[in-house]
């Protein structure tokens, strides 16, 4: 077996250059509402006194749009150009972002939470565009390469939401200065909490503000588009041909369970912060950390498949994870929060990695329903962190209010991502052993 057969391919076509970092742009796009929307969890439950599981309603919204629309964007795109598809995403994308005018105005979480719902309906629409776009552009022996190089990106879209959610949106809160803010009357609990969701607002409009310029700046670029073919398989035939790729259902499987995963050490960082005593400022301090870490990380293991295989890549991080993990829920305290950070750098190439193995070998109107699987595999963000959130809320609305095998509630919900991180080594040891043994 010979591993490093991708160091001889390019990774991205000199013609393609230009395309792929248009494309590779919307990475960043959708890593930036993914860090900016993570904190918001804890501001809504402060602002709008809500318990754990109730504001997990705004990962609820957030990843469940992914999964309503994935499917529907896939079709969209089966017939008509990536381009388009790209186009209706930043559409759908910054008419979510605005929705958060009105929703501050009428200070309705549920108004709020439809908001995200409509953001991701374009988020959908351009992650099932422009991943299986990446991968089609160049070599298919580079094609895991490349879409990890491209991924590369997403973390640093996640840094500078962080950094606009921790400087713009934590820090201005109001209601994070009191150390009770439900004993208020509720005269002055209205006027800060108008106060506070005016703050939580300004970000998502001036982000539609911004997404409506790069919609202007795709609709006057011309990209290279594939042809669609006349002879085009009918949509039963390519889910039934799906259906009966072990390799891609697993797939599907391991991308619910990462992006379970992550999504939970990264919203409930907060919490896990809290529990020790540190504050909500401070705590996205750790949680830019754990970006940069895994924006590190990310860079490493792109480098990495260069010589070694997509699957036992994937096993090696995996594992690292889980070691990351067991410190999560079994250190109490400020070692504990490390590990926690630590969990980013061996997450970073599972996203990219699981969908490369799992659209390889397929043709172009497979991937590109195919995609469309993976992508509403991110529902996994959505339910996952909802039932850590009930964890921790088993002795109540704090944090650390009862212990469960000797740590705290907050400590033991981890073991949600432990399982997922146990199924994703499997994973990655059943695609080396299976799969690339054999090439």
């Amino acid at each position: 077996m010979k591993e490093d057969n991708q160091s001889s391919a390019a990774v991205i076509p000199k013609e393609l250059l230009i395309p792929f970092i248009l494309v590779t742009l919307l990475f960043a796009l959708w890593g930036f509402a993914n860090a900016v929307t993570d904190p918001m969890v804890q501001a809504f439950k402060k602002v709008l006194e809500l318990s754990n599981s109730q504001a997990a309603w705004v990962q609820m919204a957030f990843y469940g749009g992914y999964f309503c629309m994935a499917l529907p964007a896939a079709m969209f795109m089966r017939k008509y150009s990536y381009k388009t598809g790209i186009l209706i995403g930043l559409v759908l994308y910054a008419g979510g972002a605005l929705l958060f005018y009105p929703a501050a105005i009428t200070e309705q979480f549920w108004f709020f939470c439809l908001g995200l719902y409509v953001l991701t309906f374009g988020l959908a629409f351009l992650e099932t565009a422009a991943n299986p776009y990446v991968l089609a552009m160049g070599d298919q022996k580079t094609a895991t390469q490349r879409l990890n190089l491209a991924q590369a990106f997403n973390p640093i879209g996640s840094i500078v939401g962080l950094l606009v959610a921790q400087q713009f949106v934590l820090k201005n809160l109001q209601s994070d200065d009191i150390a009770d803010f439900s004993v208020l009357e509720e005269a002055s609990k209205t006027l800060i909490r108008t106060a506070d969701l005016m703050v939580i607002r300004n970000p998502y409009v001036i982000l539609g503000l911004v997404l409506i310029a790069i919609f202007v700046l795709f609709l006057v670029t011309k990209m290279p588009q594939s042809e669609n073919e006349d002879d085009m398989p009918s949509m039963g035939e390519t889910f039934a041909t799906l259906g009966r790729n072990t390799k891609y259902v697993l797939g599907v499987v391991a991308q619910i369970l990462y992006v379970g995963a992550q999504i939970m050490c990264w919203t409930y960082i907060y919490q896990y912060a809290e529990a020790i005593g540190v504050d909500g400022v401070t705590a996205g301090y750790y949680q830019m950390a754990a970006f940069v870490f895994f924006t590190f990380g990310r860079a490493i293991g792109t480098y990495m498949l260069r010589f070694i295989s997509a699957g036992r890549l994937l096993m090696y991080f995996a594992i690292l994870a889980i070691l990351f993990i067991l410190g999560v829920i079994f250190i109490e305290g400020i070692l504990g929060l490390y590990c926690l950070i630590g969990v980013s750098t061996s997450m970073s190439v599972m996203f990219p990695t699981i969908y490369g193995i799992a659209l390889n070998g397929l043709t172009e109107d497979q991937s590109k329903v195919g995609s469309a699987g993976l992508i509403m595999a991110i529902v996994g963000g959505a339910l996952m962190p909802k039932l850590q959130g009930m964890i921790i809320d088993l002795g109540g609305n704090g944090v650390a209010d009862m212990k469960i095998m000797g740590v705290s509630e907050v400590n033991f919900s981890f073991v949600l991502p432990l399982l997922c991180f146990l199924y994703i080594a499997w994973y990655g040891n059943h695609i080396f052993k299976n799969y690339e043994v054999k090439e």
